[in-house]
């Protein structure tokens, strides 16, 4: 069973997370962007998941290096979310195969 602090943490970050995408609406919504804002929040998500797969490069780990190629080959030909998915999955099955 799932310890109430790891649940009340999980529920708080899906809030969080969920606020700063309503409040970015709020404040965004009757606002005409320029072409370099619309740019700049175009290519926020990149920065996240770079931001996120970054310390890979540095592992050492072969599982995490292999999984960083996949990722960054994915990168090139999908939109974010499978790549997020393809990230996720090829961590987590070469992390698995490298521990067994």
């Amino acid at each position: 069973m799932i310890d109430h602090l790891t649940l009340l943490t999980i529920v708080a970050m899906a809030m969080v997370t969920y606020l700063t995408r309503v409040l970015g609406f709020i404040a965004l919504r009757n606002r005409v962007m320029s072409p370099m804002v619309h740019e700049v929040l175009q290519a926020a998500p990149g920065c996240v998941l770079i931001a996120v797969i970054a310390p890979t490069f540095t592992s050492g780990h072969p599982a995490d290096l292999i999984a960083l190629a996949l990722t960054l080959f994915a990168a090139t030909r999908l939109p974010i979310l499978p790549v997020v998915l393809i990230a996720v999955l090829a961590t987590a099955t070469l992390r698995w195969l490298s521990a067994s």
